[in-house]
């Protein structure tokens, strides 16, 4: 097997899907034994990457300005000096960046082009460059069909669906947290002991659900079950004044001892696990849904809207938990049945880890051995 060079470009190493995909790939081209490069802007990441054997070239590639063309000549230098297998572009200004440096290469010469479609993206002649690459990867059906639907120049033949995944060593079934980690939680939110905990996970904005779900807590307190609602995520400065109003919605619903809002938490495992129902309320349909997947993966049952990428992991995996979207009713008669008559999701199959990477992995190698295009 012919030992790759490639080299993958983000905005920055920080914290998110794409980051995390970003890592994941490194390190499985790293464990196969090829060389594995990073080009972004850095960020906290950046120490774990290259710990796990990956290099990173820091390189302003994230800002949506017209000032990050000038990142364009270094960036072709870089291609030019490290002569890479593959370049694989994940977000749309390093993107072009990226692409605008390639073109310019020699033909018979430059790496093979490559992006993934993470997001379902405003349409638009600067979102247009993610589906330049010689193949075009989407995270899910939703992801694909969105692509046919909004730039259909792109050829069906150069889009791939490639799954996210969760690794089942890291998200395993039944996972219990440690005695410490418990007797703290128990200590810091004394509200919910003896409660059915249902948990909403994601950033606080207006697309995430969160009335949706606190207008379903009402609804539960009133049909008398004992529960407790949990909004997790942290809220951005330009989002407080969005959270300020949940808040204010909750104190008019009188919801206060009810509802709990317990900011960002890095422990996302964790807080699945003692949860006894968790929600995906989406209005916007989402690529992929990694969260949902993470607390099937450890045996959350999971109750959300049937659209994106949730829609089709919840049909693979449990059925149960799909919603018609924005149908109340049926969202309030789903959570009843699941409160009075718990139905825990067995251990998942599809949307692994390994498979991910190793379909990633496939396409990197059968493009090296491809005739440019």
């Amino acid at each position: 097997m012919k030992k790759l060079t490639v080299i993958q470009t983000l905005p920055a190493l920080d914290a998110g899907g794409v980051e995390r995909g970003t890592l994941e790939i490194a390190r499985a081209l790293v464990a196969a034994g090829h060389r594995s490069m990073v080009i972004s802007n850095g960020g906290r990441l950046v120490k774990q990457l290259e710990a796990e054997g990956s290099e990173h070239i820091t390189l302003p590639v994230h800002k949506k300005s017209l000032a990050s063309l000038w990142q364009v000549a270094p960036f072709r230098q870089l291609l030019a000096d490290i002569q890479p297998d593959i370049l694989h572009a994940r977000s749309r200004v390093p993107a072009w960046i990226a692409w605008l440096a390639w073109r310019k290469l020699p033909a018979n010469s430059r790496p093979h082009f490559v992006t993934t479609v993470h997001g379902l993206y405003s349409v638009s002649p600067y979102s247009a460059i993610m589906t330049k690459g010689e193949r075009v990867i989407a995270v899910s059906n939703t992801g694909k069909e969105y692509i046919l639907k909004n730039y259909p120049q792109c050829p069906t033949e150069k889009i791939q669906v490639i799954y996210r995944g969760v690794s089942a060593a890291e998200f395993p079934h039944g996972y219990q947290p440690s005695h410490t980690w418990l007797n703290q939680w128990q200590k810091d939110y004394p509200q919910l002991a003896g409660k059915i905990v249902l948990t909403l996970a994601g950033r606080i904005t207006r697309l995430k659900g969160h009335e949706t779900f606190i207008t379903l807590i009402e609804e539960l307190i009133n049909n008398k079950q004992s529960i407790h609602g949990l909004i997790v995520g942290g809220a951005e400065a330009k989002k407080t004044a969005y959270l300020n109003e949940l808040k204010q919605l909750i104190h008019a619903k009188g919801l206060e001892e009810h509802i709990s809002l317990i900011g960002h938490r890095s422990d996302m495992k964790e807080v699945f696990s003692q949860s006894d129902i968790a929600y995906s309320l989406s209005s916007q349909a989402e690529t992929f849904g990694r969260t949902t997947l993470e607390a099937l993966s450890i045996g959350t049952p999971i109750i959300g809207w049937n659209h994106g990428g949730v829609g089709e992991i919840l049909t693979t995996c449990y059925p149960q938990g799909a919603v018609t979207l924005q149908n109340m009713t049926e969202l309030l008669t789903k959570s009843m049945q699941l409160i009075q008559q718990p139905d825990p999701p067995k251990p998942i199959t599809a949307f692994r880890l390994k498979d991910m990477c190793d379909s990633t992995l496939a396409v990197y190698e059968k493009l090296s051995h491809s005739k440019y295009e």
